[in-house]
């Protein structure tokens, strides 16, 4: 049996370990991120793992980790937490040292980093051997990331309020759910209380009957069930990977848990945002009690405390005066808060975008018969719903706007659309009653509708000239 105390079985200092290429080498250290599994070019499935010690706190050395299934890469439940390697080997690659774990000889163990009575490894790999006299440097890893390991800061992340278009970024969010859309292609919905800005729409209106504004991005649309467990203030972003990384393991994260990405990229897809995951991009998982996780979770409660304090971030201090509803004491809840609504029929009252009309003409709002038919496409920072104005609700919303003309210009106004800026709309947020009903007694839930209600437009001066 080979001796505990040969040099074999010796822990390396990262920085000693730097200067040991093609060497097989021992390392312990503490995690500070790992990049999302996936499978490689060949036949292996891969991930990195970042880990930190006394000898390099900042920067660090990445361990290249491969194994024959994705459950048997190391799992890290917690920044902080500690990973042991044996047998793994330096190697240079470009100006950059890094270690490689290979599945033939390599082993490796995973602790809890906070819970210092406990030196149980959570996961080990199947040639992992414990060794009593490892638990002192286990131990000693523990007390050193109390002072030394620095802590997550809200400095460099950004809120979902922040995201840019095409730009790579960091994010900390809460994974609320992960779903395989299409066969071979997950997606996942993450939250962190925060809206994200308002996009620019660029469909064509005349479009709208034949192609019409996605309601959302992930086809089939979520089940009420899931919607239900979602928060109904702040947007839920949907993150998948680029097409040139089909190959990340999107499914291996964990439901529930805080997260720290880091390079991402935000894309507008059907004036929807979306966050993408590129072969760079790398992730932490972050304890309940994490100083910038409590922050966001405290500036989320104070969005409950008020009548109008659900109301979106970016329409604040309040939308235009482009529209009067007959309700102006009623709190403002969500487009979330009402598709979750325990019951069928109720009655709300929302800030909104009207991102699409079905007419996309506002000549073409009535029927053959004079009456009002008309398909509002509506979002706010939570969701995106249809919505009709029907007959004498019609007649009541636009009872104000006597002449056509009138009509046709206030239409674009609420669409957003701007002469000057090409295709691109920009809606200006309204306040608006909703309602919600089912055309199918014999499937309530399934045949549940949504209609406006107890609302005008203004002759808004500033916008008319006529």
């Amino acid at each position: 049996m080979p001796n505990p105390e040969s040099d074999d079985y010796k822990f390396l200092r990262i920085v000693d370990a730097t200067t040991s290429i093609n060497q097989k080498v021992n390392l312990i250290g503490v995690v500070t991120e790992a990049g999302i599994p996936k499978q490689s070019k060949g036949t292996d499935c891969c991930c990195t793992i970042r880990i930190v010690d006394e000898s390099n706190p900042s920067s660090g050395i990445s361990v290249n980790v491969f194994a024959e299934t994705f459950d048997k890469l190391p799992n890290v439940e917690s920044t902080g937490d500690i990973i042991q390697f044996s047998h793994v080997v330096m190697k240079l690659h470009g100006s950059e040292v890094n270690a490689v774990f290979n599945k033939r000889f390599s082993a490796f163990a995973l602790y809890e980093g906070s819970n210092f009575s406990n030196f149980v490894p959570y996961q080990v790999s199947s040639k992992f051997h414990a060794r009593e006299q490892d638990n002192k440097f286990i131990a000693d890893l523990r007390k050193w990331t109390i002072t030394h390991l620095p802590e997550t800061e809200s400095n460099g992340f950004f809120q979902l309020n922040s995201i840019k278009q095409g730009i790579r970024s960091n994010l900390i969010c809460k994974v609320l759910h992960i779903c395989e859309v299409t066969q071979g292609e997950w997606m996942l919905f993450v939250w962190n209380g925060t809206d994200a800005p308002p996009l620019d729409i660029h469909s064509k209106l005349e479009e709208e009957l034949k192609n019409p504004l996605c309601l959302q991005l992930e086809e089939p649309p979520l089940s009420r069930e899931v919607l239900c467990s979602f928060p109904t203030v702040g947007s839920v972003l949907r993150i998948t990977a680029d097409r040139c990384n089909a190959r990340l393991a999107l499914q291996l994260l964990k439901a529930g848990r805080w997260v720290q990405f880091r390079n991402i990229q935000f894309e507008a897809r059907e004036g929807l945002w979306c966050g993408i995951l590129m072969h760079s991009s790398k992730f932490s998982y972050l304890p309940d009690d994490n100083k910038v996780v409590l922050e966001f979770q405290r500036e989320y409660k104070k969005r409950f405390k008020g009548k109008w304090t659900r109301m979106p971030l970016s329409s604040f201090p309040w939308p235009p005066n482009l529209t009067k509803t007959e309700h102006e004491h009623v709190p403002l809840v969500t487009l979330m808060d009402m598709i979750t609504y325990p019951k069928v029929l109720y009655k709300y009252r929302c800030v909104v975008r009207v991102v699409a009309t079905l007419p996309g003409e506002a000549t073409n709002f009535r029927g053959p018969t004079g009456i009002y038919r008309i398909r509002f496409t509506l979002e706010d920072p939570t969701a995106r719903i249809h919505a009709c104005l029907y007959d004498k609700d019609g007649k009541s919303f636009l009872e104000a706007i006597r002449m056509m003309m009138k009509m046709i210009k206030l239409h674009k106004v609420l669409l957003g659309i701007d002469e000057n800026n090409g295709k691109a709309r920009n809606p200006p947020w309204i306040d608006c009653c909703l309602k919600s009903y089912y055309v199918d007694k014999n499937d309530m839930w399934g045949s549940r509708r949504y209609g406006i209600f107890d609302t005008k437009l203004i002759n808004w001066r500033p916008f008319f000239s006529i």
